[in-house]
């Protein structure tokens, strides 16, 4: 009788042991559509739940983790700017300072998730797991799909080989790099990584890497603001306006968004040229999805003279990433030089 009586006892303290040995996962919610529900029935969705609520949605993470909740602020990504990434970055790094935290997941809108996991691949220097998620569907559509990604977020991190692999973002059991990640799609998957392909996937089974980043640097978020970066694009028929009007507005420096290997007309050329003389860091970058830029071409507008001319060639990285790139290396090089090496890691 006795051993019957302390069966369901044992058995409890054995429950509460594995429960105190879970890893404590600080997940740090920003908003996007994973946190967004119409205000009413019909209408178009809005900013509504918590960190808190999204954890409360998906109890089999009580399984995974010890999860803490950040609810840092509640906005759609379009809203999102420098300053939220400050606020982000300190908030990353202060959970991972934590001895007892083991990773970090940030809930964050998909519109500039790529960006946000790219300022965080380049700045945090933690080997602890950072990886990022959301939804592609609102809470009340039948295909909310922000509970499997979560779920699978805290799966990512669990594993012991997620480790050292910088800044990370998984959707629909796909798990992508900081480095390569790309929003591919408006509604389907949503995220890809080009030809670099995937990092892995989050299985039945577990968690599965297929490979790891090579092509990672890092550049430290300094205090204080960061420096206006404008990203101007090339088209037919473009001219100097929007060049003129960046420098206007304050730009310390400029993303070209150019066509091919890195060219652009001869109009464009001649404000890169007015910008560079005038102080500007100019970056050239490219509108095709995939490949480096390079200046190869020597014809009026080509990658060439604008490298003769100045203008820094951004490599790999979109436009929209390069743009972060060149923030953060203006924090700490003024020179074209230096800003070039940001760029040739």
């Amino acid at each position: 009788m006795r051993n019957v009586v302390l069966l369901p006892l044992l058995m409890l303290s054995m429950a509460i042991s594995a429960a105190d040995t879970l890893p404590v996962c600080q997940l740090i919610a920003t908003g996007g559509t994973i946190a967004m529900r119409p205000a009413e029935p019909g209408g178009a969705p809005l900013p509504e739940d918590s960190g808190e609520a999204l954890v409360a949605a998906v109890p089999e993470l009580a399984d995974v983790a010890d999860m803490e909740v950040l609810s840092l602020y509640n906005v759609p990504s379009t809203h999102i700017n420098p300053a939220c990434w400050a606020r982000l970055h300190e908030a990353v790094t202060a959970a991972l300072s934590r001895e007892e935290v083991a990773a970090v997941i940030v809930t964050h809108g998909t519109d500039v998730r790529e960006e946000t996991a790219w300022l965080l691949d380049l700045t945090v220097t933690s080997q602890k797991p950072v990886v990022l998620t959301g939804a592609m569907w609102d809470a009340t559509s039948r295909d909310f799909d922000g509970p499997r990604n979560l779920l699978a977020a805290a799966n990512i991190y669990v594993d012991p080989q997620s480790g050292g692999r910088g800044a990370m973002l998984v959707m629909h059991e796909t798990i992508h790099a900081g480095w390569d990640v790309r929003k591919g799609h408006t509604a389907q998957g949503g995220f890809e990584s080009g030809i670099a392909g995937a990092l892995g996937g989050v299985r039945s089974d577990g968690v599965a890497f297929w490979r790891r980043s090579e092509w990672r640097q890092h550049v430290p978020l300094m205090a204080g603001d960061l420096p206006r970066v404008d990203i101007v694009a090339m088209y037919p028929g473009a001219d100097g306006a929007g060049i003129d009007a960046a420098i206007a507005a304050g730009a310390q420096g400029i993303v070209v968004a150019a066509l091919g290997l890195g060219n652009v007309n001869p109009a464009m050329a001649e404000a890169i040229e007015a910008a560079i003389e005038a102080g500007v860091s100019v970056v050239v970058s490219s509108r095709v999805a995939d490949g480096a830029v390079a200046p190869v071409y020597g014809y009026a507008g080509g990658g060439a003279g604008l490298q003769a001319a100045g203008a820094i060639f951004s490599g790999d990285p979109s436009p929209q990433k390069a743009r972060i790139l060149l923030m953060l290396g203006l924090q700490h090089a003024a020179d074209g030089d230096g800003l070039q090496a940001y760029s040739s890691r």
